[in-house]
């Protein structure tokens, strides 16, 4: 008997008893469309904080006050510019040093004087920012504030501007907002050029709007206010000299990581700490979006063995359907036996049928999951959460669907195995005899 034949007869096998066929398909069904929109879920993820660090620069390092001895990129981040919507905005007084002092550590002039010491640093772009009251006609909400040089803003940040001009360093009353706040997205009249906007009790003109940044993962540039830092000393809660962080510029960004321990190491020497009491981190996007990842690794393979859960009880499930199939058929496979087939032939008749329970069942939880990733493409839930405009909530790769494929066949076939086997070993006398 060739394999096409036997292909033949399984497939008639499963028509014949269609709905057991479903019942049985629906465990692999489930547990393959369950684990490839986790993993899916997963790369939509990180191309999503991917997409929202590249903006940020790969060659842009951030010094923040404070050290997080705890280890992760707590420290790394709090009290720093917006990066992707991951950084502070909560003023100067953001990291406390863990040593034995009470002392709050802060960035100052010094410190910018060392960091442009070192050849490798292109510009040094100051940070005062917090979070302040803005009005908008009648209308009134929290924004986020950043006070920046505006003769290096630009170089170390990925923003263009849509429309008007960018602020510069004579500016007293003047601002540039982010696209989310100009064009509907938080007031219910778009903020034109040269419109009035209250912060805090301060009235400021509006000369310039940001280009929509293309990163709603946290907010961004898109919905962020920027004025030089020495008029943003007056409004938000940072005492004059001192910064909430500090952007840093290097010339290349394969050396993005030793320029990083080397201003470490100067920073150290100049605000007379040791590693064991430093009051200052500095790190860069790549460091934060590698440690990002990682975690993100660890819990999507968490998820992904909860789910795979679904996929054994689908196991037992075609072994349970070939074990009743082997009985039903018994008889068959006596006449089978007695007209010449052998035993390899009758085994891998069943492995062929437990095999396609496999296969239908992987391709079905496969289209499930596409299906999964239009619906919520289409409803915008992606955006929603905050995920990079232009990226899918569910990335589904070539690789993830072969993967997917093979995987449920293999688990088919190893499913099919025993029940196969007990049928190739069956005497035709027994069989036929079989009741």
């Amino acid at each position: 008997m060739k394999v096409k034949d036997s292909a033949k007869l399984s497939v008639n096998s499963i028509l014949h008893r269609r709905l057991r066929a479903w019942l049985t398909l629906l465990g692999i069904v489930i547990g393959v469309a369950a684990v490839v929109s986790i993993l899916a879920l997963s790369s939509g993820t990180q191309a999503s904080v991917s997409s929202s660090f590249s903006g940020f620069g790969a060659d842009i390092l951030t010094v923040t006050a404070g050290f997080n001895r705890a280890g992760g990129f707590g420290g790394g981040i709090r009290g720093g510019p917006d990066i992707g919507g991951f950084g502070g905005g909560g003023g100067g007084n953001t990291g406390r040093a863990t040593s034995t002092t009470t002392v709050t550590p802060v960035l100052t002039d010094n410190d910018i004087a060392v960091i442009k010491s070192n050849s490798d640093v292109v510009a040094v772009n100051q940070i005062v920012s917090g979070r302040l009251a803005m009005k908008f006609g009648a209308q009134q909400t929290n924004a986020s504030i950043q006070g920046v040089n505006a003769n290096t803003w630009m170089k170390t940040n990925n923003v263009t501007l849509a429309s008007g001009r960018s602020i510069n360093s004579s500016d007293t009353r003047s601002v540039v907002i982010g696209n989310s706040l100009a064009n509907g997205k938080v007031f219910t009249q778009p903020i034109t050029l040269g419109r009035k906007i209250d912060l805090n009790g301060t009235s400021f003109t509006v000369v310039g709007i940001l280009a929509a940044s293309g990163s709603s993962f946290g907010g961004g540039s898109d919905s962020t206010i920027f004025m030089p830092y020495n008029v943003a000393w007056d409004i938000v809660d940072v005492n004059r000299g001192n910064y909430s962080s500090l952007q840093v510029k290097v010339s290349d960004p394969t050396n993005v990581a030793l320029d990083a321990n080397v201003i470490t190491s100067q920073l150290i020497i100049s605000r007379r700490v040791t590693a064991t009491t430093q009051n200052f981190t500095v790190t860069s996007s790549q460091a934060i979006q590698q440690q990002i990842s990682s975690v993100m690794q660890t819990l999507t393979l968490f998820l992904a063995a909860i789910a795979a859960v679904s996929l054994i009880v689908g196991a037992v499930g075609v072994a349970n359907s070939m074990f009743t199939s082997v009985l039903e058929k018994t008889k068959e496979i006596g006449i089978m036996k007695a007209l010449g087939a052998t035993n390899n032939e009758v085994l891998t008749l069943f492995i062929i049928e437990s095999g396609l329970f496999g296969l239908i069942g992987g391709i079905i939880g496969v289209g499930i999951a596409f299906a999964l990733e239009i619906i919520l493409d289409a409803l915008g839930i992606g955006l929603s959460l905050g995920f990079t405009r232009g990226t899918s909530i569910m990335v589904i790769s070539p690789e993830l669907v072969i993967m997917a494929i093979l995987l449920s066949t293999m688990i088919g076939i190893i499913s099919g195995l025993m029940p196969a086997r007990n049928a190739s070993k069956m005497r035709p006398v027994d069989a036929l005899k079989y009741e």
